[in-house]
């Protein structure tokens, strides 16, 4: 029996049994379509992550207090006497602008309206290193950061909540912790973020969050270093840089680093590691439907194999060898099995599009990719589960003696 003769009496044997077939193809339906729609979330919430840490600044680093990789004995804070330091060029000739920065979670108020933002007091220098760009107004000034001005930046969420409009602020006045400040510039959106929504934050002078809003043990000290590098292939030297500086100026020991140097690329690294962790859990979950649906053909083949028993001693009798009974009952597996891997991407692809919608509607920036690896992954899956789950009915089929078979009622 050669493959095309094994297709066509496959596909007879699926026709004269229309309900059985489709409620047994539907559980590869189901199968396949949830591990495309799964797949499709995990790639698309790791394209989303990471488009957010990329967008976040060009040839950045950012520098922590503390080591989570080693045990220090003492750590000192960051201060802005570092930040300082870090731009001397004879000793960090790769770093361009450096910007620190103090933040924290307070309350906001207009009116009767309230919200609670992250606060940042930030410098001039915070604009070019974040890449942030005005809708209105202007960012904060060194002169604003020298005199402590009680002035401030809102993005686009806070407008939103404090407003109910993001254009004709500037002027307006509201009160950080019951401190009044006035509006001098409106953020463009950028969106979600690594460290969380970009458009949800309020922006102060430096010097003003330091003496008035968020005080520290060390006076001096700030949250969190933005360095921006000169260009991308200088990224390692200048992690090196600021790594080398720091431990002099903190007299750690070797090995002991009392702060943390992370990349853009080492937070790209990790969602990248998180998410495809996740990927594969939610794949590995929707790949168990596929094995029920995969029991599911074999229970329908046993049933076949029962009921053309006699068929089966007849085609032995003319002459049918064992192979040809096996091909027969594999092919009709397997046609099975594909028949559902196909219909199952395109339910799959209509899932991941409904879930896009729903994500959109709901003001997530989030866009599940189907991809071809996942298409062609459910395809050969499905079909080897078809040829799995028949191998046992084709073999039983095969090793029926064809007296017993034809004497079979």
């Amino acid at each position: 029996m050669n493959l095309g003769q094994a297709i066509l009496e496959a596909l007879e044997s699926v026709s004269s049994n229309k309900l059985r077939s489709a409620l047994t193809i539907l559980g590869i339906v189901i199968g396949v379509g949830a591990v495309i729609a799964m797949l499709a979330v995990g790639n698309g919430a790791q394209a989303t992550i990471t488009g957010s840490i990329s967008g976040i600044g060009s040839n950045l680093l950012f520098v922590f207090r503390g080591n989570q990789t080693v045990e220090v004995s003492h750590i000192e804070p960051l201060t802005m006497q570092d930040s300082n330091a870090l731009l001397d060029q004879f000793q960090a000739p790769s770093i361009d602008k450096v910007a620190p920065i103090l933040s924290d979670s307070l309350q906001v108020t207009y009116g009767g309206e309230k919200t609670n933002p992250t606060v940042y007091g930030v410098t001039s220098s915070y604009k070019d290193v974040r890449n942030y760009s005005m809708s209105e107004g202007e960012f904060i000034s060194d002169d604003q950061n020298l005199g402590r001005a009680s002035v401030a930046l809102i993005g686009v969420d806070v407008a939103d909540k404090l407003f109910d409009r993001r254009d004709g602020l500037v002027g307006e006045t509201i009160r950080i912790e019951g401190q009044p400040f006035r509006i001098i510039g409106v953020l463009v959106s950028k969106g979600g973020g690594s460290f969380g929504s970009e458009d949800n934050v309020v922006m102060v002078p430096f010097s003003t969050a330091q003496a008035r809003l968020m005080r520290r043990g060390n006076r001096d000290s700030v949250d969190t270093i933005f360095v921006s590098v000169l260009k991308p292939e200088l990224m390692k030297q200048a992690s090196d840089e600021v790594s080398q500086i720091l431990r002099e100026r903190h007299r750690t020991k070797i090995g002991e680093d009392d702060f943390t140097v992370f990349s853009q690329d080492d937070f790209v690294a990790t969602a990248k590691t998180i998410t495809g962790v996740l990927t594969i859990f939610l794949g590995g979950i929707a790949g168990i439907s596929l094995l029920v649906g995969g029991i599911g053909i074999m229970n329908i083949m046993l049933v076949s194999v029962t009921e053309r028993t006699r068929e089966i001693g007849l085609r032995k009798a003319l002459g049918a060898r064992k192979k040809d009974i096996l091909i027969q009952f594999l092919t009709e597996s397997s046609l099975l099995s594909l028949l559902g891997g196909i219909i199952g991407i395109g339910l799959g692809w209509l899932i991941a599009f409904v879930v896009g919608k729903i994500a959109v509607a709901s003001g997530t920036p989030f866009n599940p990719i189907v991809g071809v690896d996942a298409i062609l992954l459910a395809t050969v899956f499905s079909t080897a589960v078809g040829l799995f789950f028949g191998i046992y009915p084709a073999n039983r089929a095969a090793n029926l003696q064809p007296v017993e078979a034809l004497r079979y009622e």
